[in-house]
């Protein structure tokens, strides 16, 4: 049914909901967090009870009435199917209109069948909520993050907000508190995740809200182990390229010293993203745009 989980204090904000969805994910866990902060709905992955409950819905099941909605708009955090499910279905129970990044409508409307009332760049207020977009591109190339606004804050913000106007931001998938996250071709860009984590590192964060898993209450910490991660594996990639290897399966095979059953994909995807990052920089030699540009990055050929 999905746990709603308001968060303690003095822990996570007691003005964020975050609600696990059980959704079709390769996170582990099986869920995708949904936020209900500020007046705007983030990742509404499914549509759950407890998900209605944040929201101020009535639930399906059942006689009693739902109340106003608590909502005064609807985004996504990036189009990925895990983490717009319910978006049309929202929208339609609480009336709220729906935003999406100004240079990705088309995106967001393929992927949740809705299109949106309005649009929103970084460092922009998101419709009447007290919550503004951050530019975090590199997980996909429409990702964003929402920060939420402390009382009294600054309207000040340039791709994000200012550091005494939000304490708290809603990452999407940026960040996770444990593991790492999948930066993979043909949808993830290595160099603007670094500079992503970078930025959100560098704002002072109090807390981030992830898009799976539990609240993230060292956010400094947690970038640095990421960017750390992904620096480690380029050196991997790069390593294998130079000690010999001839195709992205051999640069897979000393990349990754484990087992790779049910993962093999996404370990492919992630070392051919690294490919294109090095070969972009030139730091391997450019025939390696043939070897990753004849195939996708499961390993089929392109059309």
């Amino acid at each position: 049914m999905g746990a709603f989980d308001p968060g303690p204090f003095p822990g996570p904000s007691p003005s964020i909901a975050r609600v696990e969805v059980p959704v079709d994910t390769r996170a582990p866990g099986g869920t995708t967090n949904a936020h209900a902060a500020g007046g705007l709905l983030v990742d509404p992955a499914a549509r759950t009870d407890a998900l209605d409950a944040a929201v101020g819905v009535a639930d399906a099941d059942s006689d009693r009435d739902g109340g106003t909605p608590e909502i005064d708009a609807i985004a996504v955090t990036h189009a990925h199917p895990d983490h717009v499910g319910a978006v049309a279905e929202y929208a339609d129970l609480t009336g709220a209109p729906v935003f999406a990044h100004a240079d990705h409508v088309d995106r967001f409307a393929a992927a949740t069948g809705v299109e949106p009332d309005g649009t929103f760049r970084g460092g922009d207020r998101v419709g009447d909520t007290g919550v503004r977009a951050v530019e975090t591109p590199g997980h996909a190339p429409d990702h964003v993050a929402f920060a939420v606004e402390s009382a009294g804050g600054s309207d000040e913000g340039d791709r994000g907000v200012a550091a005494d106007a939000a304490r708290e931001l809603l990452c999407g998938d940026l960040a996770v508190a444990e593991g790492s996250v999948v930066v993979g071709a043909p949808e993830g860009d290595l160099r603007e995740y670094l500079d992503s984590l970078d930025r959100v590192r560098a704002a002072g964060y109090d807390r981030l809200y992830p898009g799976h898993g539990p609240v993230i209450d060292d956010p400094e910490g947690v970038c640095d182990r990421l960017i750390d991660h992904r620096l480690e594996r380029e050196r991997t990639v790069l390593a294998a390229v130079e000690d010999g290897a001839s195709d992205v399966e051999s640069v897979v095979d000393a990349a990754y010293e484990r087992d790779l059953t049910g993962v093999a994909d996404l370990a492919r995807a992630t070392v051919v993203a690294h490919l294109e990052a090095l070969l972009a920089e030139g730091r391997i030699g450019r025939e390696w745009g043939d070897r990753i540009g004849g195939e996708r990055a499961d390993g089929t050929p392109k059309e």
